[in-house]
């Protein structure tokens, strides 16, 4: 018997969390938070309905927090067993987690502070504390890409390159059952071939199931060129009119891919020569660990990293650490550039620095990632007139510029080419769609079944699959 069970990401892009059960072992692949209306969020990610005691192993795709935030939960829980990762998302989540403790700290006594001066909300407590967090970094196990470890009874893990975020890994996993040989491979996040600093993802071989994301799976991605250009226009544009460009992104890759794009748009002199700034602590302390692991990256990004001419440094590129320097970067009416977490607006400076230039026509937000349902980015995306920010409802008059081009997801494109790869190099027989809405992944399920892949499968949130 081998059995998968939807406990989060099907149906929609946040929370990802999928128990594989086989008669000898049971195994979580991913244990993400989900994101979302506050309270929502509030109470799903609390509940985790994960029995930790039955685990015996986690194995985690990679380091954003959709996929492993709630790892300090399952601890706080009593989960003392392993968490198996690639040694790049191990490094990653020390910052990563720990980071987001620190947020949901600072997020809960700024809520008090409002709830004391009259304004309406509900008191909100941190999910986990850095201690937490701590205590899940020290359960994970470094595991380098395409070395195979047994890590339950009759389960075999490898990891191959994901392309997607530094240390990204597709789960392949190799379990014997009773005598039954069956190969799964889990994309986690697949990401795009082409992109400027990470390798292009690596095709599973004699996979039987695919379990594979489907963020895009409805969408293809504009050229890459047009979208740079797009990206370029809008900054003139903010900044000829004497506005500033706020961009919500994630620290852990798309912001180091800004930076990246950003050094090479001033180098062509396609942008004017503003401030930027990257207001965020975690960026600055994921941009140190990419220097860590060029096993990642593409061998010209990591030589320029080795070199002097660093691609995520350039005149007029400063890190903001201080909560002051951020706090003047508000007060500031210079036109300027401001990349900011979190990448769905749910936490962090970026909400601070929405909430002081939402009202101001001047502005322009930028959107350079997928937004989830119900989050802030998706209510800015749909160009809300009102949105709420800290609980308070606000007019919206900032210009926002939604560029899916800059994803790091692959398209419906690169994901019915990668299905189609991973047949023609095995005995696949089932793909299974996850990490996707529910629009997204009939797009995709029609696309596959018109490549005639003859099992697709669209799993509800709580859904149990015989494999």
């Amino acid at each position: 018997m081998i059995e998968l069970e939807m406990i989060g990401g099907a149906g929609t892009v946040t929370g990802s969390k999928y128990v594989l059960r086989t008669n000898r072992a049971t195994v979580l692949l991913d244990c993400g938070l989900f994101q979302g209306p506050r309270k929502e969020s509030f109470e799903k990610n609390r509940a985790l309905p994960v029995n930790p005691a039955a685990l015996d192993a986690v194995v985690l795709s990679h380091a954003h927090l959709d996929h492993s935030g709630a790892l300090p939960v399952l601890w706080q829980r009593g989960y003392r067993g392993p968490i198996y990762a690639t040694p790049a998302t191990r490094a990653l989540c020390v910052p990563m987690l720990e980071d987001s403790a620190a947020i949901q700290l600072s997020d809960s006594r700024h809520i008090d502070k409002l709830i004391a001066r009259g304004v309406d909300l509900q008191p909100v407590s941190p999910l986990y504390t850095a201690d937490d967090a701590v205590g899940a970094i020290e359960l994970m196990i470094g595991l380098p890409y395409h070395r195979t470890q047994v890590i339950a009874p009759g389960v075999t893990l490898t990891f191959l390159d994901a392309g997607h975020v530094l240390g990204s890994a597709i789960v392949v996993l190799d379990l014997d059952d009773e005598g039954a040989h069956t190969r799964l491979a889990f994309t986690g996040d697949l990401g795009r071939s082409g992109l400027p600093i990470l390798r292009d993802p690596e095709v599973v071989t004699g996979a039987h199931c695919l379990i594979t994301e489907s963020t895009y799976g409805d969408r293809l991605h504009p050229e890459l060129g047009d979208t740079i250009e797009t990206f370029a226009a809008t900054i003139r544009r903010t900044i000829a009119r004497g506005g500033k460009v706020i961009i919500p992104a994630f620290a852990l890759e798309r912001a180091q891919e800004l930076i990246y794009t950003l050094q090479q748009l001033r180098t062509a002199k396609r942008v004017p020569s503003v401030p930027v700034y990257v207001d965020s602590p975690l960026a600055i302390k994921v941009t140190d660990v990419f220097r860590l692991h060029p096993e990642c990256m593409r061998r010209e990004v990591f030589s320029q990293l080795r070199g002097s001419g660093s691609p995520f440094d350039f005149p007029g590129l400063t890190y903001v650490t201080d909560v002051e320097a951020s706090k003047e970067l508000d007060l500031s009416s210079e036109p300027s550039i401001i990349i900011a977490g979190s990448g769905m607006c749910e936490g962090g400076r970026v909400l601070h620095h929405l909430r002081a230039t939402i009202e101001d026509a001047r502005t322009t937000v930028l959107i350079v990632g997928f937004q989830a349902e119900h989050t802030l980015g998706r209510r800015l995306v749909e160009q809300r007139r009102d949105v709420k920010i800290f609980g308070v409802l606000r007019p919206r008059h900032a210009d926002v510029v939604s560029l899916g081009g800059l994803s790091a997801h692959a398209d419906q494109r690169g994901l019915v080419e990668y299905a189609e790869a991973a047949r023609a190099r095995g005995p696949l027989r089932r793909v299974i769609l996850v990490h996707g809405e529910d629009a997204a992944r009939a797009g995709l399920a029609s696309r596959l079944a018109a490549a005639q892949f003859p099992l697709v499968d669209i799993p509800l949130a709580g859904a149990r699959i015989r494999l």
